[in-house]
């Protein structure tokens, strides 16, 4: 009786251990199909947020979040509509003027994201062109806002702060960012372009010379009107050698301006790794949106510039050479940066130097023709001290290009060299502002 209840015993665990080790394959079985349901979920997951993700794109929110929402910049969005409230609520301009810069800055940056994403279908030749273009409209509204209200000293002072900006601050933090990320070689540019580039530079410091030489010297043969008419004339010329200047670019000598053989694999490299995150006409409707947007905010800037020049206590030609210029070219600023971190100083040099010189020959003649069609005597004789620290920049600017090479000491020169020149600009006294000259001196 004991063997057998042993062997009955014997059985039984036997018995209860055969479900249990029969049960493992099945039970090995259910995991690996749970894994497999797992890793299939996991796949139509990833599938799905790839398809929202497409969908983000072809849909007008996608680029909306792109535009307004993704870039932190964009905080500062709101003090635009505010500068509008306060202008209507308080009358007070200081901060009118204060919030219309905050708000204006970050469209500015975003006209020039817009116009990078357009430049990825059009090339770097006419992206460069593209990115001075509308990175230049800010100045032009706001120019043409002042022309309209007779502020012809303010129009003249911050085209002429745009041009020194681009020319020393833009360009000089470019090759300083460029260089420092780079510095373990040397960055090269196209030294034929930039060499055209100063001449038609030194051409608009011509053009803008003779009426202040004219002026100060008193050799007009009709005061007054002598110098407006040459003025005139000029402008027309300085639009016609622009024009061409354009048909030699594009079409003429396109070579020319083409990237260096070494830099040109760089750029195939890093062009293969960037995609553009909007569509061709998505890119063409935000510069149309933001653009008006841009002029809307520049008329009430532009009211606010003498009051809060008197509430600041801050020269007008300080607000309009350095302030205005800086948050004009924060588009500039960007882009020029960006291109140089990815050591494409040609287009650093379409974007920096082209949108000077497109300004000293595009703009500034064609507020001077939109004035004469206005009514409003606006000239090129932009005084003497302005006009002297122009022809200085494009002389140093100049001899920093010759070689055709970039690093960050040349990038810090340039930094150093707009700090003189704000420096200057902060004590200067425009003499033809009577009320301002008697302002400041009883403040001093």
């Amino acid at each position: 009786m004991q063997m057998a209840s042993i062997e009955d015993k014997t059985d039984l665990e036997s018995d209860e251990e055969i479900p249990f080790s029969s049960s493992s394959p099945g039970t090995r079985k259910t995991h690996s199909l749970d894994f497999e349901m797992a890793a299939h979920m996991h796949s139509r997951v990833n599938v799905v947020n790839s398809w929202i993700y497409k969908l983000m794109r072809i849909r007008p929110l996608g680029s909306i979040y792109i535009v307004l929402i993704r870039a932190k910049i964009n905080i500062l969005l709101p003090f635009g509509p505010l500068a509008i409230l306060l202008h209507y609520v308080s009358r007070k301009h200081g901060w009118v003027f204060f919030f219309s810069l905050l708000g204006i800055t970050p469209l500015a940056e975003r006209l020039g994201f817009a116009t990078e994403q357009l430049a990825f279908y059009t090339g770097s030749t006419v992206g460069g062109l593209l990115n001075a273009t509308f990175g230049n409209a800010t100045e032009m509204i706001i120019s043409i806002y002042a022309l309209k209200h007779g502020m012809i000293r303010v129009v003249q002072q911050s085209l002429l702060g745009s041009i020194l900006s681009n020319m020393l601050l833009v360009l000089g933090c470019a090759f300083f960012t460029g260089g420092i990320i780079h510095h373990k070689k040397v960055q090269l540019f196209n030294k034929a372009a930039a060499i055209v580039n100063s001449g038609l530079l030194l051409m608009a410091v011509m053009g803008i010379m003779f009426p202040a030489v004219l002026h100060f010297t008193h050799s007009e043969v009709h005061f007054g009107k002598s110098e407006l008419s040459l003025s005139r004339f000029s402008s027309c010329i300085m639009l016609v050698a622009y024009a061409s200047y354009l048909f030699f670019q594009l079409r003429s000598q396109h070579s020319l301006y083409g990237p260096l053989d070494g830099e040109g694999d760089n750029n195939e490299v890093s062009e293969e790794e960037e995609a553009p995150e909007l569509t061709h006409w998505e890119a063409i409707c935000w510069l149309a949106i933001l653009t008006v947007w841009v002029s809307i905010l520049s008329g009430y800037l532009v009211d606010a510039i003498q009051g809060a020049s008197d509430s600041l206590n801050m020269p007008v030609a300080f607000i309009s050479v350095i302030l205005l210029p800086i948050v004009g070219n924060a588009a500039e600023h960007a882009s020029a940066i960006m291109f140089a971190m990815k050591d494409k100083l040609d287009i650093t040099l379409g974007v920096a130097i082209g949108s000077s010189t497109q300004i000293s020959m595009f703009v500034i003649p064609f507020c001077v023709v939109v004035g004469w069609i206005m009514g409003q005597p606006m000239d090129l004789n932009f005084q003497l001290f302005e006009t002297a620290t122009l022809f200085i920049t494009v002389l140093v600017v100049a001899f920093m290009l010759q070689e055709g090479t970039s690093n960050y000491f040349k990038g810090l020169m340039l930094i150093l060299c707009y700090l003189i020149v704000a420096a200057s600009f902060f004590v200067h006294i425009d003499p033809s502002d009577g009320e301002a000259q008697n302002h400041f001196i009883y403040m001093s």
